[in-house]
């Protein structure tokens, strides 16, 4: 039993960070009605952004608080991806306003690889540390109840608060702000968003910002656990089934799919996959997110599309 709820809370642990991924592909399709392929990229770059500015900031202003610095460069990092925000709605979607989703889509990948260029231009092409203190020795729970006790890593425990944190903030900005509103509305129609008033240039610029920030707690997580490398662009893919199965439209689908991927991927991993030669934890997102799509297209909170004839 204690193995089982170990296996349980560490697939609940990384079910949260997939939530928090998952989180900035649903705010961009909330608002332009596009997947964006670019997120994938806006995770490496704002992480690469905050790890070189940890390191820069000791060197050339003498902070020598680890704190203090790191705090200094999330928000240096934050004002970037916020700068990131503006240009691609200047330059990019205020030019692609009420055209097909398929010319969005590639919007989004012409992003994706841009970024990914320039942030090897600014920020180098090494592997980088990103040290924001999360303890890495586990930790055991329970031990009166369970003989042993529960094994937790503090680092994951710790990650998952954080992103959990940060998805409660979220869920409640677009449900109960103006701004939340806002953004749904210019998701239906961005014509009848514009005629009441809505601006729809400011939203978008929030909107990428917002993911922008989602991409950078993502990055700096995923950079303390596994350093900021070129390979962090593919922790987005690991994404994709959590908003197949949660739907696109969906923050609460977010976070659930999120949840039902990292417990699934854990307990298949170690129950199913003495079984089928390992591995099964590679695929078994992609297995769950096709059955999904074969019978339930919308995702589990979507919203079902119909269109009348």
């Amino acid at each position: 039993m204690a193995f089982f709820l170990e296996t349980l809370l560490g697939g609940l642990m990384a079910g949260m960070l997939y939530s928090l991924v998952a989180l900035g592909f649903v705010l961009i399709y909330k608002a332009s009605g596009v997947f964006n392929f670019a997120q994938g990229a806006m995770v490496l770059f704002a992480a690469l952004a905050m790890a070189r500015f940890a390191e820069w900031i000791p060197a050339y202003t003498g902070i020598a608080n680890p704190i203090v610095a790191n705090l200094i460069a999330f928000v240096g990092a934050g004002f970037v991806m916020f700068i990131v925000a503006w240009v691609i709605e200047r330059l990019v979607l205020r030019h692609l306003v009420n055209q097909e989703g398929t010319t969005l889509l590639m919007a989004t990948l012409g992003i994706a690889y841009f970024l990914e260029g320039l942030g090897q231009t600014i920020f180098g092409s090494s592997i980088y540390k990103i040290d924001i203190g999360m303890p890495k020795e586990p930790i055991f729970a329970f031990d009166s109840v369970f003989a042993g006790g529960l094994l937790i890593n503090k680092e994951d425990l710790y990650a998952a608060l954080i992103a959990a944190a940060l998805v409660i903030f979220l869920s409640v900005f677009f449900q109960k702000t103006s701004t939340g509103r806002a953004l749904r509305a210019v998701a239906d129609d961005h014509q009848a968003a514009q005629s009441i008033g809505i601006p729809l240039n400011r939203i978008w610029v929030i909107v990428w910002f917002v993911a922008g920030i989602v991409a950078l707690v993502a990055g700096m997580i995923w950079g303390s656990k596994l350093g900021v490398q070129f390979s962090l662009t593919t922790v987005a893919l690991r994404a994709l089934p959590v908003v197949i199965l949660g739907g696109l439209t969906s923050v609460p689908g977010a976070i659930v799919g999120g949840l039902i991927i990292g417990v699934g991927e854990k307990l298949s991993e170690v129950f199913l996959g003495p079984y089928v030669g390992g591995g099964i934890e590679i695929w078994f997102a992609y297995v769950l997110a096709l059955a999904f799509l074969l019978i339930r297209p919308q995702g589990l909170f979507g919203e079902k599309i119909i269109d009348r004839v």
